[in-house]
């Protein structure tokens, strides 16, 4: 019971923290772990608790769509969609062993892009500019990402972006849930198909992402994401030194 309520308190944190400051995955995946569900198991089982949450908030967030005029919408669509199912490829193709080696490491890199973010996009809106074309191709990579661990996928996205020339963070936020949801709905399908889902977890955790998903999105304008973030880098970096601990 102890397990399954850590679930549940996690997937609400998840759901909320997704929508207002992305970053979800580095609650609801160690959750997993931690309650002793095997690493790439967990990737993809999270990945499934997560998905629900993403889908209602991106419904709340469905008035800022029409404020997204000469975005390349539909063709970043279809690279999400073609880059997260390749991702999940390359993950159910990984080694068990070769994953929980390397998963520290993805967790330290997400958390290093998660903190830093906020910063990185300034810079890059600074320093480059780029076109459609830019935009698409950079997606490539970044949607393989997202199918492969996908943590702090959302900065990849939005720093990308603000080189593009978008500047409404709810617009970008809400392209941002539904790229989000384009890389991993493939993948779901996938790791379904490889029976790499443990149901009574992932299953407990998609109510609570869902919940928290929502109304997340709904105060996104009352919470300040700053302290969010700064709650989030904070829990991750713990969860990360835990899991180099875990290795050794």
């Amino acid at each position: 019971m102890a397990s399954y309520l850590l679930l549940i308190v996690a997937a609400l944190a998840a759901g909320l923290i997704n929508s207002v400051a992305g970053g979800g995955m580095f609650i609801a995946f160690p959750a997993l772990v931690f309650t002793g569900v095997p690493s790439i198991i967990a990737n993809a089982s999270s990945t499934v608790a997560v998905f629900p949450g993403v889908l209602t908030s991106a419904w709340a967030y469905r008035e800022d769509f029409r404020k997204s005029k000469d975005f390349p919408f539909v063709a970043l669509l279809i690279t999400s969609l073609l880059g997260g199912m390749a991702g999940a490829l390359l993950l159910l193709f990984t080694p068990q062993h070769t994953f929980d080696s390397v998963m520290p490491w993805l967790m330290l890199g997400a958390t290093l892009l998660f903190a830093l973010g906020p910063r990185l996009a300034p810079m890059l809106k600074r320093w480059f500019h780029i076109g459609p074309l830019a935009v698409i191709l950079i997606q490539i990579p970044i949607a393989i990402y997202g199918g492969y661990f996908g943590g702090a996928i959302g900065i990849l996205m939005l720093a990308t972006w603000a080189m593009y020339g978008l500047n409404d963070i709810h617009v970008m936020n809400a392209n941002r849930t539904v790229m989000g949801a384009a890389a991993n709905i493939l993948a779901i399908a996938l790791f379904v198909f490889a029976h790499k889902i443990w149901w009574p977890q992932t299953l407990v955790m998609l109510l609570g992402t869902s919940l928290g998903g929502y109304y997340g999105a709904k105060m996104v304008k009352k919470v300040n994401p700053v302290y969010v973030r700064a709650f989030v880098t904070l829990v991750s970096t713990v969860i990360t030194i835990v899991f180099f601990l875990r290795k050794h």
